[in-house]
């Protein structure tokens, strides 16, 4: 006789029935309030995510799904799904890797948690938070039969901590080329799933970066290669969504629509809807047969609109270095690299210009960038104008042992001249400075920025590689806790100013030089070329000099005084708006300053208040 004992112990061993993992999101996912729509998810509200789903369902036959995507097109969205189906419906250890434990930290506050405590499926399944609990953390979360892994790829001890089943592993295309000494942190995270080969699933997703070094580019080359194909309403046709195919009256980008290729039928933003729900992938190509690829542009996008998407490439078309982060996260393709060729000096002294002694009209910001040398501080005074337009406004160099308090008092004085704007009239003070710790005199350089945090002259180091961010979103601690430390992505900012460097026209992102600089400045300025090395079969990028003992302080205040810009502006300068109100002879309204303590604990920035002259 079955009791009703042995009927509930039935069901609770009783396996979920084996529905795709879009299935089990229209059925249990809930958006959190924080969420652009918050309530039930809906796949029809991105039916192109479908099949990228239920690829990793259990049932399916592929082992990886590899995701080439742009900005807002809810990939990792899907990616969050599938981990809710596995604690639910597919129990066993999952492991999710971002680019940086730091970036672990912050998912988990803003993705993970409010995916469990949003969704009434999964509330119960997962150990409650609780102090001391190793079950929910920020790093684990344990559920019956399972436990989800979260690491970064900048470590190698997360990485091979345990065999795995489910990998999700998001933006791989920020991830470092080297973990630890160890290897390409990809490979490393592929390797915890050895033990589960013909049942394991890989999601790759990622916004690509540069041909030749993206790893989401590679893996998707290496897959069947889908592309979203949607009917022409007028004649059928079906074709994916191209760049190519969005078109827009002259001088009005705002009534951009889609046209088809065959018959020339016009299509209007609001019948995008229509053409998703109805569209279907097509591979382009033969993949190993374990591999599904998916290429996804934001031209897709329910959240954005082809005039939204062509008015931002009107903005950013003729800087090459903004054009690369919208084809990067517009149209999902990695971007052909425009520094690794050698930028001459000759050509950039040539087109020297003279604009007196007042601040071109053009200039609404100043930074700067300081240098440390043996017996020297170099110091770079850089302009910045609208949409990044940028005057070598001074550059010195101040003489004496940085060991000393002579040569830090002459810099100080320097960091306090103003500059008279030429159409305003305004005297303009150098609004942030990153002084460069790494090397020489590091002590002596944290002591001068301690002191001087309310003016916004900031301690840095520079780290290269791929995935640095040119500006962090919090510094780190150094020098006891005493001093913020802000690591800057010099990488970034050096493919960014040689981009730059080879513009011919002025307007967005074009470099000014004034007529007193020297031929040993533009040496300087264009003493480093990219270089590409193979290590473990993987290329990896770095920028070297051109040759042995080459100076270039020149270009580091440069990258500094970059650098500085957006320290400011993640601290919620808007650059443009200044330019505005500069040309228009008004005065700021609001200073960036009141935005620091966003950015600076106030334990740091107290005392530099205290003792600001």
């Amino acid at each position: 006789m079955v009791t009703d004992i042995d009927l509930a112990w039935r069901r609770g061993i009783r396996p979920e029935p084996p529905i795709p993992v879009s299935d089990w999101a229209d059925r249990n996912r809930i958006l959190p309030p924080t969420s652009a729509e918050p309530g039930r998810w809906r796949t029809d509200r991105t039916p192109y995510l479908r099949a990228v789903m239920d690829a990793l369902s259990t049932a399916s036959p592929y082992e990886r799904v590899v995701l080439m995507k742009g900005a807002q097109t809810g990939g990792s969205e899907a990616g969050l799904n599938w981990l809710g189906y596995i604690i639910q419906n597919a129990p066993g250890i999952a492991m999710l890797v971002m680019p940086s434990l730091d970036m672990v930290r912050r998912n988990t506050t803003v993705r993970i948690d409010p995916l469990i405590e949003a969704t009434p499926a999964l509330r119960g399944l997962v150990a409650t938070p609780r102090s001391r609990d190793a079950g929910n953390s920020l790093f684990r979360k344990s559920f019956p039969g399972g436990q989800l892994v979260m690491t970064g790829a900048n470590s190698a001890v997360g990485l091979r901590s345990t065999p795995v089943r489910y990998l999700f592993m998001d933006e791989v295309d920020g991830y470092p080329g080297d973990v630890d000494g160890e290897g390409d942190p990809v490979d490393l995270a592929v390797q915890r799933t050895a033990t589960f080969r013909g049942r394991r699933k890989i999601y790759m997703v990622s916004t690509p970066t540069l041909k030749g070094y993206s790893r989401i580019e590679t893996a998707f080359e290496h897959s069947d290669q889908r592309y979203y194909h949607v009917p022409c309403l007028h004649c059928g046709d079906m074709a994916p969504i191209t760049w190519a195919r969005v078109l827009w009256p002259e001088g009005k980008r705002d009534d951009a629509y889609l046209i088809c290729e065959v018959c020339g039928g016009v299509h209007h933003e609001h019948e995008k809807p229509r053409l998703l729900a109805v569209g279907e992938w097509r591979a382009t190509a033969p993949g190993d047969g374990r591999t599904a690829g998916f290429h996804l542009s934001a031209l897709y996008s329910p959240w954005e609109t082809w005039a939204e998407i062509a008015n931002e490439h009107g903005r950013v078309k003729q800087d090459p270095a903004r054009l690369q982060v919208w084809v990067n996260t517009k149209l999902g393709e990695s971007w052909e690299d425009q520094a690794g060729d050698t930028v001459p000096a000759d050509p950039l002294m040539d087109r020297r210009e003279s604009w007196g002694a007042a601040l071109p009209s053009g200039v609404a910001v100043l930074t700067a960038g300081v240098d440390l040398q043996g017996d020297r501080l170099e110091l770079q005074v850089i302009g910045w104008g609208r949409d990044e337009e940028a005057w070598v406004i001074d550059y010195r160099v101040i003489w004496g042992d940085p060991s000393g308090p002579r040569v830090w008092a002459d810099l100080d004085l320097a960091l306090k001249v103003t500059y008279v704007h030429g159409h305003s009239g305004e005297h303009l003070q150098i609004r942030a400075v990153a002084v460069d710790t790494g090397g020489h005199h590091t002590k002596a350089a944290y002591e001068f920025c301690r002191t001087r945090l309310a003016r916004r002259i900031w301690a840095i180091k520079g780290r290269g590689g791929p995935g640095v961010p040119v500006w962090p979103r919090r510094p780190t601690r150094t020098n006891k806790g005493k001093i913020p430390l802000f690591i800057v992505g010099v990488d970034a900012v050096k493919d960014a100013v040689y981009a730059r460097l080879k513009l011919n026209d002025a307007g967005p992102g074009f470099v000014h030089f004034p007529h007193y600089l020297d031929a040993g400045y533009f040496r300087q300025l264009t003493a480093e070329r990219v270089v590409t090395r193979f290590d473990r079969g993987r290329p990896i990028r770095s920028w070297q000099p051109k040759r042995d003992g080459e100076r270039n302080e020149a270009l580091d205040t440069f990258v500094y005084a970059h650098a500085a810009l957006h320290g400011l502006i993640t601290m919620g300068l808007r650059l443009n708006e200044e330019c505005y109100s500069r040309i228009a002879g008004m005065r700021t309204k609001g200073d960036v300053s009141d935005g620091l303590q966003k950015v600076i604990p106030s334990k740091w920035l107290a005392g530099a208040k205290q003792r600001m002259p």
